[in-house]
Parts: structure tokens; C-alpha cells; sequence
């Protein structure tokens, strides 16, 4: 994996995003060169001085010209939605994530890049499983214009594969958490649980919290990541521990290693939620040689101990 990483030019569309940030660190210790693309600098980027920054504009493609220039391969992280929100204004939702990666995919073929690793979703993509865990030739019927999207992206990639002879590798990836995960409150419910916590807020749980999901911490993202540079053949994987959680049992078990309580506000249930899904990994374990380290347990306690190290999520 490394020897695939060490040395290879690098784009990374959304550096500075929670996934993007990890990925980083993990390309500049496996010795590649990484250049990042991002509408505005952040101020609390710590390692944006060891990067080559390109501002511009995922939607319009502005910027994305400079950006390619003698890239390798090209990490797509953006999505400008969420899928809480996303049926909301699907148009929009189209006009930004869809629409931005057709004009990355004809810059990409005008620069002749040849190489794309995408970051799809394992949680949406699939709508309400019929076989659990749910591998990848399992039909796609998403619940929210988030996945409808993320179809879309990856039938556009396949295309572009078949056609002009690009090298897409798509990682289905499950319900991430970690540090650097922002959006509390709207995406990310382990982080979101434990920041209400921390700040005496109620939790608030949508439906009776049977639904089950498959969580999966950071690290073994970016492990699966930088694995995925190594395939040199177009491929979709699953990337997730492998193993369901209903939201109750993820609270008990935040409960448990950050010794926090929290009030908890019962909500409708959503009609988008799907039931339950968790996602079968084995072709991701055999292809690019990965596997998760974390359990659901040891991933939350290792960011506990990090978010009291640090003071902040």
C-alpha cells in the first residue's frame, strides 16, 4: 500500500473536510505529494502548510484546470449535502454534487488523469436491503435525492470507464466518525451524541432508535483509502466494520466509556431512514487486501481519549 502511495501526485477534492483532513496526513506519511482543492482556506488547517492549495469552485469547475496539472489521481470527497436535508432541494442537490463532478470528469479527461477514487455512500445508496449484510451487487434504491446522486456519480463514472478508459475506484463507505467532524447535530450521530453530552444538551433520536446502522471510525477510512490506490482496475467496494448497531445500543455504549448521561427527546420517525443496513466487506478484504481494526467499542474509546486530550470534538 505504501510502496502504491509513496511518491504518487496527488489531488484531494475537499482537504480540509473531515475525511479530507485525515486522508491527508495519511498521504504525507506514506511519502505522497498532495495538493488539495478547496473553495476557502480555513483557518485551523493544521497541516495546510505542508499541502499545495487550489481555491476554486467544485460547482462551476473553476480552478479545476490548475488544480489537475500533472495530478496522478484525484480523491473525490466533496458533496455539498447531507442526506438529512438533501430531498429538501434536490434540484440544488443535482445542480452542485452532479453537475460538479461532470465538469471534474471532462477536466480530468482534458488533462489526461486517468485515475479517480471516489467516496460514495455504503448508508444510502442501497435504500432498505433485502439480504443483510448487504454486499455490492445488491440493488440501488435510494431513499434521498444524497444517494439518488451518488448513484448517479458512480453510473457516470462506469461510463467514463467503458468510454475514455478511466480507473475508478468507488468506496461505498458506511457511517464514518471521528475528530473534525463538524456538522454536529446533522450528520455524524456519534459525535453528535457525544457533544450534546458534553455541552448538557438533550439528544434527540428519530423514531425509537431500533434503526441499525454501520459505523466506522476514521482511520480505517483512510486505511481503505490509501489501499485503494494500489487497485488498478475500476472496482466498487464496501467499506464498513461489518457489523450492525441499533442508535439505542450506540448511545449505551458512548454512555458507557465517556461516563456522560444525556436527556433523550424522542422524534417522529423520518420516512428516508432506512430500517437497517449494514454492509458486507469481504470483497473489499479480498481485492485490496483491507480490513477494519476498530470495533464500535475500541473506535469511540479511542476518540474519546482524543477529544479530552485536545478539548474539543
Amino acid at each position: 500500500m505504501i510502496q502504491a502511495v509513496s511518491g504518487a501526485k496527488v489531488l484531494v477534492l475537499g482537504g480540509f473536510g473531515f475525511l479530507g483532513r485525515h486522508l491527508v496526513v495519511g498521504l504525507l506519511r506514506a511519502g505522497a505529494k498532495v495538493r488539495v482543492f478547496e473553495r476557502s482556506m480555513p483557518c485551523d488547517t493544521q497541516n495546510a502548510h505542508d499541502v499545495e492549495v487550489v481555491l476554486g469552485n467544485f460547482v462551476t469547475g473553476d480552478g479545476f484546470d490548475e488544480a489537475l496539472c500533472d495530478i496522478d489521481v484525484v480523491y473525490h470527497l466533496i458533496s455539498t449535502t447531507v442526506p438529512s436535508t438533501s430531498n429538501d432541494d434536490p434540484i440544488a442537490d443535482v445542480q452542485s454534487n452532479l453537475v460538479g463532478t461532470l465538469h471534474l470528469l471532462r477536466r480530468m479527461q482534458a488533462a489526461n488523469v486517468k485515475r479517480i477514487v471516489y467516496v460514495s455512500s455504503g448508508g444510502t445508496v442501497y435504500g432498505n436491503p433485502v439480504t443483510l449484510p448487504v454486499p455490492e451487487a445488491h440493488p440501488l434504491q435510494p431513499l434521498c435525492s444524497y444517494g439518488v446522486v451518488k448513484v448517479a456519480v458512480e453510473n457516470y463514472l462506469a461510463m467514463y470507464s467503458q468510454l475514455y478508459g478511466l480507473n475508478a475506484t468507488v468506496l461505498r463507505v458506511a457511517n464514518p466518525y471521528g475528530m473534525h467532524q463538524h456538522r454536529i447535530g446533522v450528520q455524524g450521530v456519534i459525535p453528535t451524541f457525544i457533544g450534546k453530552m458534553m455541552r448538557g444538551e438533550p439528544i434527540e433520536i428519530w423514531g425509537d432508535g431500533s434503526v441499525v446502522r454501520d459505523y466506522i471510525y476514521v482511520d480505517d477510512v483512510v486505511s481503505a483509502l490509501l489501499a485503494a490506490l494500489g487497485d488498478r482496475s475500476s472496482g466498487t467496494f464496501n467499506i464498513g466494520s461489518g457489523v450492525g448497531h441499533r442508535i439505542t445500543d450506540v448511545l449505551e455504549v458512548v454512555r458507557r466509556i465517556t461516563g456522560l448521561k444525556g436527556e433523550i427527546r424522542q422524534l417522529p420517525r423520518r420516512d428516508f431512514d432506512v430500517e437497517q443496513i449494514y454492509l458486507d466487506i469481504r470483497h473489499a478484504r479480498e481485492q485490496l487486501n483491507w480490513t477494519p481494526e476498530y470495533s464500535l467499542e475500541t473506535g469511540c474509546a479511542h476518540y474519546w481519549r482524543l477529544i479530552q486530550a485536545k478539548g474539543e470534538i
